[in-house]
């Protein structure tokens, strides 16, 4: 597995609830600061709500990393339905990005999280820049962190929903 690939992590859970509700709580920047490990806080930087070209700050933590903040542009909406935004990278292209992404059904609603790593550098390309032999176990390390975080955002939002 090679960064300059871009990998990806997907999760997903069926939810039983309103589709909007699960909408705001996605769409909420704040929400997965309650439920993952890594992001503590997210501030707006410029606007107040989700549309192509707000900004974002995270603030993050990891026991194996330390402290850092990252910018974030939202990159596409598709009201009620999708999500996505990029992480600024150091190089100016992103660094990750992540999306969120709600299929309404007639029972329930299926919930998508996902994160592509890339193509732009982030802290990750430094770790692998200094041990380059260990690219693949840095890289499945750093999205089994993410997946473990995107599970627990969705548990979290059921969870919610369910009252």
């Amino acid at each position: 597995m090679r960064y300059r690939d871009c990998p990806t992590v997907e999760v997903s859970k069926r939810i039983a609830g309103d589709p909007a509700e699960i909408w705001r709580l996605i769409t909420d920047i704040t929400t997965p600061t309650r439920f993952s490990a890594e992001l503590q806080r997210v501030e707006w930087l410029e606007g107040d709500h989700i549309r192509v070209g707000a900004r974002f700050r995270g603030h993050n933590t990891n026991p194996a990393i330390g402290e850092w903040q990252t910018e974030c542009v939202v990159t596409e909406v598709e009201d009620g339905r999708r999500w996505v935004y990029d992480v600024q990278g150091g190089d100016g292209r992103a660094a990750a990005t992540w999306g969120w992404e709600i299929d309404p059904g007639r029972d329930a609603v299926t919930l998508r999280h996902w994160g592509r790593m890339g193509p732009g550098s982030s802290g990750l390309s430094h770790a692998i820049a200094s041990m380059p032999e260990k690219e693949g176990r840095i890289v499945a390390r750093r999205l089994g962190e993410w997946e473990q975080n995107m599970r627990a955002n969705l548990e979290g939002i059921d969870a919610l929903i369910a009252g």
